[in-house]
């Protein structure tokens, strides 16, 4: 299994309870991943979901489950967040399962993409306060990126919170609404554009007479690799790491010439604003 980082020297430790509607893979990231790295105890933690195999991996740990949304969220104190991780689709019905009022006071922190903070808070009867946030799926193994943003009635506190939930399973950065969708262009699909990267340099490796699986193995350590590399410099840029490997006339600038002659970066910032606005036709319904 992939190593985490190591916790933050600054992962303050929550002492407060945490509902999860919804136990799905983001929510046990997100959650079993603060847990792991010891920023809330697992007693603190209720997921809610239907389905008994994904509320046994809570259990598994000591979180506490249930199998509806109105009852893991009676049970929990006044001030535990909720962390709405459902399909879009499924706001409405959470909704109406909950009693009227079961909302009011409480900090709703929805994953829900394409839903807008007021759209959330309009679905709870207009009692509670939002805070938005886009996580991607390397918030399975510690290394995710997510953009956190203030929501209707949104507290600096609240905020604070959910930037420590949510530093536990990678980086978190701080935008306004409406780049939310912005931001799922480059980071919520980056990871489907860095596998589609590797699928390629494996058919490459594949057209030069390497086999499959030496192929497959090659381009996966490679990207795995430069993505380190680049972790491990934080004071250069992509490019200047680039440049640094690029010999003029030699192999890497034949490749990359032969790239940008294909408009290839202007192709990666065409499908980053493509995902944009299917986002934002998502948001609208």
């Amino acid at each position: 299994m992939p190593e985490h980082p190591p916790a933050r020297p600054d992962g303050a430790q929550i002492d407060r309870s945490v509902v999860s509607i919804g136990a799905g893979n983001m929510a046990r990231a997100i959650l079993l991943g603060a847990v792991e790295r010891g920023v809330i105890e697992p007693g603190l933690v209720t997921a809610a979901d239907p389905n008994p195999p994904q509320r046994a991996v809570f259990e598994a740990v000591g979180a506490r489950t249930a199998e509806t949304a109105a009852v893991a969220v009676a049970s929990c104190p006044p001030d535990a967040a909720v962390l709405l991780a459902v399909k879009p689709q499924m706001l409405a019905g959470v909704a109406e399962e909950l009693p009227a009022g079961a909302m009011d006071g409480r900090l709703v922190i929805s994953i829900l993409a394409g839903t807008t903070g007021e759209g959330v808070q309009r679905a709870f009867g207009g009692g509670c306060r939002v805070v938005r946030v886009m996580p991607n799926t390397p918030a399975r193994v510690g290394r995710g990126m997510s953009a956190v943003c203030a929501g209707p009635g949104a507290t600096e506190e609240d905020l604070a919170f959910v930037e420590r939930l949510f530093g536990a399973v990678g980086e978190v950065v701080r935008l306004e609404e409406e780049l939310m969708d912005a931001f799922t262009g480059v980071a919520g699909s980056g990871p489907a554009y860095v596998f589609y990267l590797v699928e390629a340099m494996t058919a490459g490796a594949i057209a030069t007479g390497i086999e499959p699986a030496d192929a497959a193995r090659i381009a996966r350590a490679t990207v795995i690799g430069a993505a380190r590399l680049l972790e491990a410099s934080p004071d250069e840029s992509a490019e200047a790491l680039r440049a640094s490997v690029t010999s003029k006339n030699g192999t890497t600038f034949a490749a990359t010439e032969s790239l940008d002659r294909d408009g290839v970066r202007d192709a990666f910032v065409r499908a980053i604003l493509a995902a944009r606005d299917r986002g934002r036709e998502l948001g609208q319904g």
